[in-house]
């Protein structure tokens, strides 16, 4: 045997030796980890309450009569941004007719990691939407200049709201901005409500306006990590709305906002797409990704969960779509909440189970970063000005100072407290259709797996992972976090 080819044998042999050892270091490190599970059970005064440790056992061959939820880290996805939700006007004012002791377990409850579940994104709106007050912009009348431009309307309530979540997640939140819609003049029906569209003489002018908000807001010393096009740009609403065609939508993007952010050092904001539905799309996220010119300034595409209003269930599937046709962009779900408020239905259990069903779905189809609607609302599920009630994650009772919490808070606390900014998603698949999952790997080494039943039955199950398992059971109505470490 010549010189080079024993280097190369004695190289292999060291590999597979190599390999053999790390294979089996992880297989040994395994049957060693705990699992500590969280529960929120439908029926139980403990939400998100530390039920049990178990321990691994050697399983190498499951066999078809056991339940089991296989979970694999050497197969990685998407790296998980984070989760928040939307600090509007509404929410704003609601919180600071609340006593300060109140306001206090209300931002410890969303942005604290510790205390409480960890949000650390926030969405806010450019102009009014349907939750403010009334509708307002930043500019006089015809001031295409915009040089009336100022956000006084913000420094009363949604300012102070921001900072003060910022600071109790720690000094940082991804904040990002959309519009409802442009001032009424700047549209081709002369009204910021029911639909319209942006006449062509004000898309610079327009374009400036993000421009001008997100300096605005920076000045403030409030960072923004990104930006929308236009909220639901397909939708006429009796509130704020403006429409886009994707034909639109892209030359929009592709001969003015683009450029613009860029001219004005703003290349690395987080330029997001669409922002409505899953219904559309992939016909929107073609139209836009399709064309380079357009693509090059877009971040990622955003969705809503509304499509519901058409009698069809959640289209997970089309996301699955747009992530394998553009892998390159990010999916981010930015909007999303339970409408029709009514105080009676405030402990409704399937509240909380919309949000898990469509956040491990998303999350499966290679979300990124997931934002609900309002964080916060009053116990009339507003204020809105067009009498557009809706749900939220917590409601006050403005009246009495206190806050009530829905289980939709504690569903989405399964996810945004054990999820780290950093994590893989990694393969989590249950053998049995009563079970959903997904699963994260954390920028620590620990593994987060997080497993629903909204089905009547009590559901035994083990979580297996290399040729080791660990035996629990899924309670019925229930949701669980897994944490392997």
């Amino acid at each position: 045997m010549n010189k080079s080819k024993h280097i190369i044998l004695l190289a292999t042999l060291a590999f597979i030796t190599v390999t053999s050892f790390a294979q089996q270091k992880a297989k040994i490190s395994i049957s060693t980890k705990k699992v500590f599970i969280y529960s929120t059970v439908k029926g139980s005064d403990k939400p998100m309450e530390e039920t049990k440790t178990l321990a691994f056992k050697a399983l190498k061959q499951p066999v078809e009569t056991q339940t089991l939820v296989f979970v694999d880290p050497n197969k990685t996805f998407q790296t998980f941004i984070g989760i928040g939700g939307a600090i509007t006007d509404a929410s704003a004012e609601v919180f600071a007719k609340l006593p300060k002791a109140t306001q206090q377990e209300f931002l410890t409850a969303y942005y604290d990691k510790n205390k409480g579940i960890g949000y650390t994104i926030a969405r806010t709106n450019i102009n009014s939407c349907d939750f403010s007050s009334g509708s307002y912009t930043y500019v006089a009348e015809n001031d295409k200049a915009l040089k009336t431009f100022n956000i006084d309307h913000d420094r009363k309530f949604k300012i102070p709201l921001i900072k003060q979540a910022t600071a109790t997640a720690g000094g940082k939140i991804n904040l990002y901005v959309s519009p409802w819609s442009p001032p009424a003049w700047m549209k081709t029906n002369n009204s910021m409500l029911k639909g319209g569209s942006l006449l062509p003489a004000y898309n610079q002018s327009w374009a400036n306006y993000y421009v001008k908000f997100i300096q605005a807001y920076e000045k403030e010393g409030m960072p923004i990590w990104g930006l929308t096009v236009q909220n639901e740009p397909m939708a006429t609403q009796r509130w704020e709305s403006c429409l886009y065609t994707a034909e639109e939508e892209r030359d929009f993007i592709k001969n003015f906002l683009g450029p613009t952010l860029h001219k004005n050092n703003m290349a690395s904001k987080k330029l997001i797409g669409w922002d409505h539905n899953r219904d559309l799309i992939y016909q929107r996220a073609s139209t836009l990704l399709n064309d380079p010119q357009t693509a090059k300034y877009l971040w990622g595409v955003g969705f809503h969960w509304y499509e519901t209003w058409t009698g069809s269930s959640q289209n997970f599937e089309n996301l699955k779509r747009v992530h394998e046709a553009f892998p390159t962009k990010q999916l981010i779900f930015t909007e999303g909440c339970v409408e029709k408020f009514s105080l009676d239905r405030i402990d409704d259990w399937s509240l909380g189970e919309r949000y898990g069903l469509s956040m491990i779905n998303d999350f499966n189809a290679g979300t990124a970063a997931w934002t609900d609607w309002n964080i916060l609302l009053d116990e009339n599920g507003g204020p809105n000005h067009v009498g557009n009630f809706c749900f939220a994650p917590i409601h006050a009772n403005v009246q009495t100072g206190k806050l009530m919490y829905t289980n939709s808070y504690y569903y989405i606390g399964h996810f945004s407290k054990f999820i780290k900014p950093g994590a893989k998603r990694i393969i989590s698949s249950p053998s049995r259709s009563m079970l959903i999952s997904t699963a994260f790997q954390n920028p620590d080494g620990s593994i987060v797996v997080v497993v629903m039943n909204n089905t009547d039955q009590k559901l035994p199950y083990q979580l297996w992972m290399q040729g080791n398992a660990a035996e629990t059971e899924s309670l019925p109505h229930s949701i669980s976090t897994l944490i392997i470490k």
